[in-house]
């Protein structure tokens, strides 16, 4: 993407507010008239020029006071677009698209999280329709460094005719994994076509471009010891600490075996990450429904599951657990056999109101524990209550035993585990809270294969993003820098703000008319200092401009 510095005197004034002060910055420093003048003139007439200056400075002055009254104005009466949640909560992740079935993969300082795309299905009458997960085709990617803002890097297009899978109808509840192969991190994502088969995608980076190295399943009905599980999907995997890999997957309920379905299954995966080392073995799981997830801590494998709906009071008596709860068994090996251990996470419905499937990922992240799952609160809060599923972490302690406990399900999330530098480009999708806007392609990989760089867009009068914890440090910032492009929309302005939305004004930032399709670089002038960590608020008014990213300049 190529970013345009907007150079030209007039512009830049137009865009900085320029005042009495030089608000150049980063070798294109423009001098007020009278600084330059002044070392430029001396003797007979110097009076007059420099009374001459001081009138042009006042009225320049004044100009830039009107004009930002003008902007202050724009936001005086302006009303922002609902969140669905609230400001200071960290679950969901994210409310600008759905997301189901989480996993999470953690590569170097990030954890990135695919999720099943779950999105509105339409009736014939234009009303939004039950999910029926049958138009499922793309995987979500969402990243953080700190838990609390996450970076939308979009759908990846994994299965259908316009999928890298064109052979699979269906990518639902994805798994991912990195190993270094051939000298070189390899990126693996496997997804479940529907309830027939699992596949899998390969990539150099976590967020793609994703392509299908097999051009079929790699776990099939026609796979050894597959082809009486009744529903082939739900991948969970495993990198042990010796390089070797597996995989984990299967579920449903033969007729008549509700306490012993007899459908979960591990196998061994080649060095290559893309085949299978001898056959699936069956793993004992009372009462399984669906969703395999693995994880390991002080030498010990816990393979965790979803209980199916008909647990009965024997089978409660007996394991401790009831229906659509998240169950911990624990092993020496990673291909078991396994035993019961406990139940770590009831059905969301018991917290939030609306019951569901139960689906989750364990993870640990910078020397803390996590869980992820779905549950029905966005939907909720949208009015809809159709099936539409989010994404949700909590934290919790894993005892020295293995022993979790029942995680205790919030809204308000986690801890921040860093703070955002402004110094450093950070990109305008990556936000702890947002109202309205969308993640649109930004670069030519997202626009062709789904994700990549996304900028934020479906921008309206009224909408805004919150990034929470940015630590200006000890100096304060002169300029805000952001690149946007605006060649289809109405000429807008972006209000910058600290700690809420009714929060100190930091400045404004006019969005004119793009000269072309790229986007291009401009700089606001900061009216506030500000220094020390504060949560920034980006609020919007006018509509149809795009921002790719954004960063502070001292």
């Amino acid at each position: 993407m190529r970013k345009k510095m907007l150079q030209r005197l007039g512009l830049v004034s137009a865009v900085c507010f320029l005042s009495l002060c030089a608000c150049g910055g980063e070798g294109n420093q423009v001098q007020t008239g009278a600084h330059e003048i002044g070392e430029q003139t001396s003797g007979e007439g110097s009076e007059d020029i420099n009374a001459s200056t001081e009138t042009e400075d006042s009225e320049d002055m004044n100009a830039g006071n009107e004009q930002q009254s003008k902007y202050a104005a724009l936001f005086d009466s302006l009303k922002l677009t609902d969140s669905y949640k609230g400001l200071d909560n960290a679950n969901p992740l994210m409310t600008q698209r759905f997301g189901a079935d989480p996993y999470a993969m953690v590569y170097e300082d990030r954890v990135y999280f695919y999720m099943t795309a779950d999105a509105f299905e339409y009736d014939a009458e234009g009303n939004v329709g039950e999910n029926t997960y049958g138009k499922i085709h793309s995987i979500n990617v969402i990243s953080t460094a700190d838990m609390v803002n996450f970076t939308d890097h979009g759908s990846i297009n994994a299965a259908s005719s316009q999928g890298s899978a064109k052979w699979a109808n269906n990518s639902w509840a994805p798994a991912a994994a990195w190993k270094e192969i051939d000298g070189k991190p390899k990126f693996f994502l496997y997804f479940a076509d529907a309830g027939g088969g699992i596949g899998v995608l390969t990539a150099d980076s976590p967020t793609g471009p994703f392509t299908d190295p097999l051009g079929k399943g790699l776990i099939t009905r026609q796979t050894p010891n597959c082809a009486n599980v009744t529903w082939l999907f739900d991948p969970a995997v495993l990198v042990d600490d010796d390089g070797r890999a597996y995989l984990y997957f299967g579920g449903g309920i033969p007729e008549g075996k509700t306490a012993d379905p007899g459908t979960a299954r591990v196998v061994e995966l080649g060095e290559d990450m893309i085949s299978i080392v001898g056959e699936p073995v069956k793993i004992d799981v009372p009462y399984l429904f669906e969703d395999s997830g693995i994880h390991k801590f002080n030498d010990k494998y816990y393979y965790t599951y979803c209980s199916n709906w008909q647990v009965d009071d024997a089978g409660t008596a007996e394991y401790g657990f009831h229906s659509a709860e998240i169950v911990c068994m624990e092993s020496d090996g990673p291909m078991g056999p396994f035993k019961i251990k406990e139940t770590i996470l009831e059905n969301p419905g018991r917290t939030f109101g609306l019951y569901g499937n139960n689906h989750h990922c364990v993870f640990t992240f910078k020397d803390k524990w996590y869980i992820t799952y779905h549950t029905r609160v966005l939907e909720q809060a949208m009015g809809v209550e159709k099936g539409y599923r989010c994404t949700h972490i909590d934290a919790f302690d894993m005892q020295e035993d293995g022993t979790i406990g029942k995680i205790r399900q919030t809204l308000k999330g986690r801890e921040q585990l860093g703070y955002v530098n402004p110094y450093e480009e950070n990109r305008a999708c990556n936000m702890a809270v947002m109202g309205g806007v969308e993640c649109v392609p930004a670069d030519a990989q997202s626009k062709y294969y789904g994700a990549g760089n996304m900028a934020l867009g479906g921008i309206d009068t009224g909408d805004f993003v919150k990034i929470q914890g940015v630590d200006f440090g000890e100096e304060a910032p002169e300029q805000w820098k952001a690149a946007i492009k605006n060649t289809e929309g109405e000429e807008g302005v972006i209000q910058l703000r600290i700690d809420n939305p009714e929060g100190e004004i930091l400045g404004y930032l006019p969005i004119e008319k793009s000269v072309d399709q790229d986007f291009e670089e401009r700089i606001a002038a900061l009216e506030t200092e500000v220094t020390g960590v504060h949560d920034l608020f980006l609020i919007f008014s006018g509509k149809g401009y795009e921002v790719d990213s954004w960063h502070f300049v001292r």
